[in-house]
């Protein structure tokens, strides 16, 4: 009980600041929902390099900026009665309830499988126009391509064999070498497309998380040339085999 009422003088406590500065603060009082929009976006992704970085303390913070930002928009939204922050609450309890009817409800699952595709049900039946309604046209391409193959997996739409994935990814690469030996670069830009999306869709089966992977290996890299430069006053005057040296180095 302790740790609940806590919680709710949290929220509560927040609340009322929010209600303070969208009252007395130049800034906060003009801000709109469009004006927000850009900032989550960017809150969003510094959240995300403090989970990458593992820096637990840089979380908790960039947690209460986006948690400000949930507070900012239903601040907003109930100055003109459209939702208000306990509706936002509510929504989201609701939503939770309904698509885990084997908690809340007598639904039996197996495994976590069962559990995906009968979100996917679930959605469907309340209103979901399709499976691949919910991915957002403007998340970057990476990431939707990574929702894309989380969802249709989930309604069973996937290969149940490691050699699968692999002999597609293969057969990708052979129609992109086809097209590169005919110099088309439209048709080349296609069938390497189609590389990177079969590439994701192995990740996924192998519960690899492409983006976080590859933000890891984009700093991995940026340390290791940082090194170079940092080692080397000309790296311009350096021929290929002294970079590969002092790259085989850094990575010591």
């Amino acid at each position: 009980m302790k740790n609940q009422n806590e919680l709710s003088n949290s929220i509560i406590r927040l609340s009322n600041i929010m209600d303070k500065l969208r009252i007395e603060c130049p800034w906060d009082k003009e801000q709109t929902m469009n004006s927000l929009r850009h900032l989550t976006i960017e809150e969003t992704y510094e959240l995300s390099d403090a989970i990458i970085s593992g820096d637990f303390n840089e979380i908790k913070n960039e947690l209460g900026d986006l948690l400000l930002h949930i507070v900012f928009y239903s601040k907003i939204a109930s100055e003109t009665n459209l939702f208000n922050f306990n509706d936002v609450i509510n929504s989201i309890c609701d939503k939770l309830i309904i698509r885990h009817p084997h908690i809340y409800d007598k639904l039996n699952v197996n495994n976590i499988n069962d559990v995906k595709k009968n979100w996917e049900l679930i959605k469907l039946k309340n209103g979901s126009k399709g499976v691949l309604s919910g991915v957002s046209s403007r998340l970057p391409s990476l990431i939707k391509a990574m929702r894309i193959q989380e969802k249709v997996s989930g309604v069973g739409f996937k290969w149940d064999k490691p050699s699968d994935y692999l002999n597609k990814l293969v057969e990708e690469i052979n129609e992109f070498e086809v097209e590169s030996n005919k110099s088309d670069s439209q048709k080349m830009e296609n069938e390497f497309g189609d590389i990177l999306f079969s590439l994701i869709s192995y990740a996924n089966f192998k519960n690899i998380n492409c983006d976080k992977a590859l933000e890891i290996t984009n700093n991995k890299f940026i340390d290791r040339f940082n090194y170079i430069e940092k080692n080397n006053i000309d790296l311009y005057k350096m021929s290929q085999n002294e970079l590969l040296k002092q790259w085989e180095k850094s990575k010591n």
